[in-house]
């Protein structure tokens, strides 16, 4: 049997007003000094104050950093950084979503790398010598799970490239997932990332890399996530978004340990070109290639109709299998409201031969359970359409 490596976070908190644990985890690991990253609209919208008004009421020294992106850039980090060596912290707390997240794991990573403030060499397995300053992550969208990957996603601006960042050093050291924070989410945001994670637990489970653990997280996710949706997102049901929150940790639990797949490889190019947002790209994506890897998945398939989606699939036949996950993905997020195009985010078919060959660089594309072609990618961006 071979090895399997598998790393988790060090400590996590969830539930509903969670944050209550921030200040005396603060104080208990000794922290005095608090760079904080979060984003100019969660600022505007009060969710970053529920957690500055907590080092404030503590006494803690903070600097704010919120020009953080959807798809955070190059530019993003270093300004990070910048600031960041400037106030010269003792740990970074990322409070948003994934782009304020990847960002914070970013700037963590420099601060104690210095030598990599290129930026660029951290794109695929980035082999840095020294871990990231320690952050603590508080998520505000139950969708990227950063808060429990090795992963962080940064826009190369220039040659118009998502780089997947792979680094064991950028895991945070706390985790505070308040579904709270979750809760003021607008609808289609909640859709979007919640779509992200879906895709997260999918890919995670049918990807090439997939072990029992994987699995077994994966399969949590999907259930959690499948169920909880529509009422999350369209009741704004308090029970569903815990659940849905809780899902969207566990698939990170089970992708950023085995990888992810296509879904992924094609999304990250439309929000490069396009700026699309991530998740929104995802759950455009994610039936057409749920279609293209049916030809190697249809036994998986039945696997996560039957536990995760609770509909008894061991008598489908492979196509029955295959037509019905991808029906009933579709109508979930058709439920949450997502029923846009690739052509509706700005894709124009004149760029699908370039972003496919992007997409063929990408570091999720290995770990596709189906090998893909230059000209596959062309035409499931056509399918797409």
């Amino acid at each position: 049997m071979s090895t399997t490596r598998f790393i988790l976070n060090e400590t996590s908190y969830f539930g509903y007003g969670a944050r209550e644990v921030l200040l005396d985890e603060i104080k208990g690991r000794g922290y005095k000094r608090v760079f904080l990253v979060s984003d100019s609209s969660l600022v505007k919208a009060g969710v970053t104050e529920k957690v500055s008004s907590i080092l404030e009421e503590g006494k803690i020294k903070y600097e704010l950093y919120d020009e953080v992106k959807p798809n955070p850039t190059i530019t993003n980090v270093l300004d990070g950084y910048k600031r960041s060596k400037w106030f010269r912290p003792d740990v970074i707390l990322a409070v948003g979503g994934g782009s304020a997240m990847d960002t914070a794991k970013a700037i963590s990573i420099l601060m104690e790398n210095p030598d990599r403030d290129d930026v660029v060499s951290l794109n695929g397995n980035s082999n840095t010598k020294k871990k990231g300053l320690p952050m603590i992550a508080m998520p505000t969208t139950a969708g990227t799970a950063a808060e429990v990957t090795i992963n962080y996603v940064i826009t190369d601006e220039e040659r118009k490239v998502k780089m997947v960042c792979v680094d064991p050093h950028d895991i945070p050291v706390l985790a505070i997932v308040d579904t709270e924070l979750m809760a003021s989410m607008p609808k289609s945001l909640a859709a979007a990332t919640g779509m992200d994670a879906l895709t997260h637990a999918i890919e995670g489970y049918i990807t090439k890399d997939h072990n029992i653990m994987s699995q077994m997280f994966s399969m949590k996710a999907i259930e959690l996530i499948y169920n909880n949706l529509e009422k999350a997102v369209n009741e704004k049901d308090k029970d569903a978004i815990d659940k849905v929150g809780l899902g969207q940790y566990i698939a990170g639990m089970g992708f950023s340990n085995v990888g992810l797949g296509i879904v992924h490889s094609m999304a990250h190019q439309l929000g490069a070109v396009y700026d699309t947002p991530h998740g929104l790209a995802n759950a455009i994506l994610l039936p057409t290639v749920l279609k293209f890897n049916g030809e190697v998945c249809a036994d998986l398939y039945k696997e996560i109709i039957t536990t995760g989606f609770g509909i008894d699939a061991t008598k489908f036949t492979d196509e029955e299998a295959v037509k019905t996950m991808c029906e009933k993905v579709k109508d979930l997020a058709e439920k949450v409201g997502i029923t846009q195009t690739v052509k509706d985010v700005g894709a124009k078919k004149k760029d699908f031969e370039m972003l496919a060959e992007k997409a063929m660089e990408d570091p999720c594309k290995p770990g596709n359970p189906r090998e893909v072609t230059k000209q596959d990618f062309i035409d499931l961006y056509e399918q797409a359409w």
